[in-house]
């Protein structure tokens, strides 16, 4: 039996394709751990890095945490090991989100996975313009299905639905902007793009433009400050937009969402697409609900995609995987 040792370098490379992952605010909530004796790598939930205000129940902390686990299996297919993933290995450690073995087999399990690897580093959430040109059928279908790969449903909104989502979301940035909590908080997590040794929040060069003109939902980070230089610009008029939820609505619920948020946004951007995520109504109990398919009418919403073609937004800073990296013997 062929069984490979996995060095710590490639462990430090696993991880750092893992952090590469989007989360809320950019505020990376994760911590990594890998035993060498069991090939085993352990997720759990940083909670100094919560968002109490925006995330009271820590819902979206487990999105990110689900997007770094996807991340971490492709890298680790791509690396060639067939992995075996447990979800919440411990009802009595609810901070120890998941565990992943590496098999002894050669040959990965999902054979798309190591696919999506390329795509890791070159997805970055874009909050610019993208144009009108629509998404062919054949891609929206494959988006679909790989969100579907991973226990999610995804689906792209249709007029009139999505044009309640979107007043939905118009609202919710209201309100965002009304709770002084949440405004401090998200202050908290932005900062100047000049900034040192700054490796995590949202950069200036990474809000976007402000909108001028068209429907797109895009957040504006600034909230209520200005932003010296910030351009204008006017975005789509029709957005493509697309709900991710589940059936049930749990933390193993929030990070197979996780999981399968990541690997559409991976097909995504393999697929030429730029992409950016309209959290706001999702973050408010009262609106989230009405965000459900009104032809189904069953679900949990976890996030609305807004995908397309445009520029792909900048690079923003990733913690340094020895912050978020344990190796043990």
């Amino acid at each position: 039996m062929f069984i490979q040792t996995l060095d710590d370098t490639l462990v430090k490379s696993l991880v750092a394709d893992a952090v590469a992952a989007p989360s809320m605010h950019n505020a990376q909530p994760w911590c990594f751990s890998y035993a060498r004796h069991s090939r085993a790598f352990t997720l759990s939930v940083d909670l100094e890095r919560a968002l109490p205000h925006a995330d009271p129940t820590t819902r979206g902390m487990h999105l990110g945490c689900g997007a770094a686990l996807l991340n971490l299996r492709v890298a680790a297919a791509h690396a060639g090991h067939r992995t075996r993933t447990t979800l919440l290995p411990d009802p009595h450690a609810p901070a120890l989100l998941a565990v992943m073995r590496l098999d002894d087999c050669r040959e990965p399990a999902d054979e798309p996975l190591p696919g999506l690897h390329p795509a890791i580093h070159d997805r970055h959430t874009s909050r610019f313009p993208f144009s009108e040109r629509q998404i062919p059928e054949s891609v929206r279908g494959a988006l679909t299905a790989a969100a579907a790969g991973e226990g999610a449903r995804l689906t792209f909104l249709t007029t009139p639905h999505r044009e309640t989502v979107l007043d939905l979301i118009t609202h919710a940035e209201g309100y965002n902007r009304m709770d002084a909590d949440r405004e401090d908080e998200q202050r908290r997590w932005t900062h100047g793009t000049s900034s040192e040794e700054i490796t995590a929040g949202i950069p200036e060069d990474a809000f976007g433009p402000v909108k001028r003109s068209g429907s797109a939902p895009t957040r504006d980070f600034a909230g209520r400050r200005t932003v010296a230089g910030r351009a204008y610009a006017d975005f789509e008029r029709c957005p493509q937009l697309a709900s991710l939820s589940t059936t049930s609505d749990g933390p193993a619920d929030w990070l197979r969402a996780g999981q399968a948020l990541e690997r559409v946004l991976l097909l995504a951007t393999l697929q030429g697409l730029a992409s950016s995520f309209a959290t706001q109504a999702v973050e408010w109990p009262d609106l989230r609900w009405i965000l459900r398919d009104p032809v189904s009418g069953t679900g949990h919403v976890h996030m609305i995609l807004r995908l397309g073609y445009g520029p792909r937004g900048p690079r923003t800073p990733r913690r340094p995987v020895e912050q978020v990296l344990t190796i043990k013997p």
